[in-house]
């Protein structure tokens, strides 16, 4: 009796002990999560037009949760003005014939082509007569016939991309929230809980570095103009995931109510590289702005200009939060500024860039940028 006695005793005491991990776990998780913030800013004017969406998004007609009408209304509830949905196939017809103005959100469709290097997003292409090719550079190619442009689809993990020569892709994804989400999974598992009250505080706290897809993109554009993405790779969670990472473009006029005028709008956007990416979950970041200015000449970003003489590069990061502005050339950090207004002088050819890290209380870690501009390439010769 006297060892039964024990023994209950020392059940009794480690329950005790579980318990009071437990309630000590739920205090810290609770008191993280209500301190936890998405910050804002006051609403800015600013000219061009910034409008704001999510690329990469999966749907029933492939491997995702949902019917395009329902991420729509989701999209429209986040006050999204477009999203783009990615299914897989080659192509995947049932998603591009989804496409259209639905709750306010223009919904466009491309498709994710799982080819010889790894995965290939086609956007803004004519659907073929026949499937594209499952060799890389033959897909590429029959993109481009069909007037389309091709993106580098989570390079560094899934089905990894193996490089080879460069074949005229379009942009690179840099941060891929599905891929962040499985590969942290693991260490996040003390946040999970936290689904339930703030899933982008969850989120935020599954986000990987993109330091080596950042790498490779600087070493991409000292060749070849390519454009950096946030990809949502959304395939649940739709709501929170449209919170998290998003496309800010910069138009010259609103968004037309007609869908084909629309569609041209976005596409012409990404295919110029005017935009930029940003974490809107961690802070809202409209408002931001990246350019270069030779005299009287306007140097937008995404573009390519021949340095001739020296070209002032112009950053607005006009937030009410601290923050800290990286100005990037090759790669290499040249210039750090917490200012609102931020101007260099650029004298030298190279890929011209701006990373800008929030530096307020976040879940984001302190070596994720907020906020990743598009490149401004200035070449030495014509």
């Amino acid at each position: 009796m006297g060892k039964k006695k024990q023994a209950r005793s020392r059940r009794k005491k480690i329950l005790r002990i579980l318990l009071v991990l437990f309630l000590i776990y739920a205090t810290w998780l609770c008191i993280n999560v209500f301190r936890f913030k998405t910050y804002t800013s006051p609403a800015l004017k600013i000219s061009p037009i910034e409008i704001e969406g999510v690329y990469h998004i999966h749907t029933k007609f492939s491997d995702g949760r949902s019917h395009p009408d329902k991420i729509a209304k989701r999209a429209s509830l986040s006050s999204l003005d477009f999203i783009i949905l990615t299914d897989h196939g080659h192509p995947n017809y049932e998603s591009l014939e989804s496409q259209g103005w639905k709750e306010g959100v223009l919904v466009l469709a491309g498709s994710e082509l799982s080819v010889s290097r790894g995965h290939l997003v086609a956007l803004d292409f004519e659907p073929p007569s026949r499937p594209f090719s499952q060799i890389t550079k033959d897909a590429v190619y029959e993109i481009q016939a069909q007037g389309g442009l091709s993106i580098i689809a989570h390079p560094y993990s899934k089905v990894q991309w193996s490089w080879g020569e460069f074949i005229g892709y379009s942009g690179i994804e840099l941060i891929n929230g599905d891929t962040s989400a499985k590969r942290n999974i693991i260490l996040s598992l003390p946040y999970i809980p936290a689904l339930l009250m703030r899933p982008d505080y969850t989120l935020l706290k599954m986000l990987d570095s993109p330091k080596r897809n950042l790498r490779k993109w600087d070493a991409l554009g000292e060749a070849h103009p390519i454009y950096g993405y946030f990809a949502s790779d959304a395939h649940l969670l739709y709501r929170p995931l449209f919170r998290l990472l998003k496309l800010h473009l910069m138009l010259e006029k609103p968004l037309s109510a007609d869908f084909e005028t629309a569609k041209s709008q976005v596409y012409e956007t990404l295919r110029k590289g005017r935009f930029y990416n940003a974490i809107d979950a961690a802070a809202h970041a409209r408002g931001f702005m990246f350019w270069g200015e030779k005299k009287e000449e306007k140097i937008q970003m995404g573009s390519t200009f021949f340095l001739d003489s020296p070209v002032t590069l112009h950053i607005n990061a006009p937030f009410p939060y601290a923050k800290e502005v990286h100005l990037i050339q090759n790669g290499k950090h040249i210039l750090q500024s917490s200012d609102k207004e931020i101007s260099f002088q650029a004298t030298e050819p190279g890929v011209y860039r701006v990373e800008v890290y929030l530096r307020e209380r976040t879940p984001l870690s302190k070596e994720i940028p907020w906020i990743v501009s598009n490149p401004i390439f200035l070449r030495k010769d014509k």
